[in-house]
């Protein structure tokens, strides 16, 4: 059996082989995480350091420092690891976006009935927006978004419905990255961008007039959780030629019906 000074020795001999191919410390805690399973929920520092080829030294750093923030928690009576509480918490940040795709679907539909063009529910992410779900317009020439795909917030109508709703540090970090124009008609000066953020907390709704792509205006409403939260955003776009300034104000009623709907299903209720 090797001595403590031992294993030491061993454990910087292995950490210098690693070399060039030794993972970045994220990296490998992540991958640390993702040892544990459902048929191996607590795992010692011994196995742990084993699966991922990893000296046991580096293991226990690893541990530890997901230990001190809540990703993993050990037990007491024979010292394993296991998945800690904060990841659930995460996780169930994560199911309540898919949350509300799912209770989005039925309203989307009808909202997309009544308007005849492309309808989408967004979330926030950082500084851009993220589609989560998404219904085409049957006509011909119509605005595409694909779920997954990510927007600047500050120059969409869903990006700034989201970031009215937000803290002033988060609106600060995307005047620090820079309003940087996608199209002639993006606005770029900081003044009137924080005017229209103060427009969507006022009328409930916000217009993209060809900000983010050349030929294309959508309009956006929030949706809020049981605590009053914006969430995420529904909205309605097209072509410009199409979707007059006429056209969004008749969509405007059939928006707010929507958004209001999905609000109600998580369990949003407006006082009265």
């Amino acid at each position: 059996m090797k001595s403590e000074a031992g294993q030491n020795e061993a454990d910087k001999a292995q950490e210098k082989e690693e070399g060039p191919q030794r993972l970045s410390s994220v990296t490998a805690a992540l991958q640390l995480l993702k040892v544990f399973s459902e048929h191996e929920p607590e795992l010692g520092i011994s196995v742990l350091a084993k699966r991922m080829g990893i000296a046991k030294s580096t293991a226990h750093r690893l541990a530890s420092a997901l230990l001190s923030e809540g990703m993993l928690e050990q037990n007491a009576d024979n010292g394993r690891y296991r998945l800690g509480i904060q990841l659930f918490t995460l996780g169930a940040l994560v199911r309540r976006r898919f949350d509300v795709a799912k209770q989005a679907v039925p309203f989307l539909h009808v909202l997309r009935e009544h308007t005849d063009e492309t309808v989408h529910l967004a979330v926030l992410d950082d500084t851009s927006i993220v589609y989560l779900f998404n219904l085409e317009s049957d006509q011909a020439i119509r605005m595409r978004s694909y779920i997954g795909v990510r927007k600047p917030a500050f120059c969409t109508a869903e990006g700034h419905v989201l970031l009215a709703a937000r803290t002033p540090d988060v609106v600060s970090r995307v005047l620090k990255e820079g309003l940087v124009a996608r199209t002639p008609r993006t606005n770029t000066d900081t003044q009137v961008f924080l005017k229209t953020l103060d427009a969507a907390r006022r009328d409930g709704y916000s217009i993209d007039d060809e900000e983010s792509e050349v030929g294309m205006r959508g309009i956006a409403a929030p949706v809020r959780d049981i605590s009053g939260n914006v969430v995420a955003a529904v909205g309605v776009g097209g072509p410009a030629q199409r979707l007059t300034k006429k056209a969004l104000r008749a969509a405007v009623p059939h928006l707010l019906t929507a958004a209001e709907g999905i609000s109600a299903t998580l369990g949003f209720h407006r006082p009265l």
